[in-house]
């Protein structure tokens, strides 16, 4: 019988730990967080023009006012900062979207342009439809999902010192 001092001890190799994969199971998952919000579904209103343009230059305007509004929800939700619409917005609008986002995120208790947490409802512009009503004007509407409920936004964008700007907004 040995004594406790040279006793030998099976000693039991344990395997090495295998590395998680960003996919898992055999259907292929993605489990990575989606960060940017999907594109909107564009829809001119091409019946309703009252002005006609060149087909590149109103795919062009449906872009800019696209990423516009899903800007414009994003900042009345608190998540992101007013700063970035400050060139295309008239004095009036900007301030009107600064109040909403101070408002949006002293009663989550959290700063604008910020996030508002790990999983909120993100708002998410689903469609938008434009209407050019002259060549220096658009008027557009878009529906916005925040989480289960649905939203309306209507904006008009004017070209104001050579560049296309919002003049009006309203979300419902």
């Amino acid at each position: 019988m040995s004594t406790p001092d040279t006793a030998e001890a099976d000693v039991v190799l344990l395997r090495p730990r295998a590395p998680l994969a960003s996919v898992q199971g055999s259907l292929a998952l993605d489990l990575t967080p989606r960060t940017a919000p999907p594109r909107p579904r564009l829809r001119s209103a091409r019946s309703s023009d009252l002005v006609v343009v060149e087909l590149a230059t109103r795919e062009h305007v449906d872009a800019f006012v696209g990423r516009f509004l899903q800007a414009v929800v994003e900042i009345g939700a608190g998540d992101r900062p007013v700063t970035q619409v400050l060139r295309h917005a008239v004095p009036e609008v900007y301030e009107d979207l600064t109040a909403r986002a101070r408002t949006v995120t002293a009663a989550a208790g959290s700063a604008p342009g910020q996030g508002r947490g790990p999983n909120p409802a993100r708002p998410v512009v689903v469609g938008v439809r434009t209407a050019l009503i002259r060549n220096d004007a658009v008027e557009a509407s878009a529906h916005v999902r925040y989480g289960r409920r649905s939203r309306a936004v209507a904006a008009r964008f004017e070209i104001v010192r050579d560049r296309w700007q919002c003049v009006a907004l309203q979300m419902g």
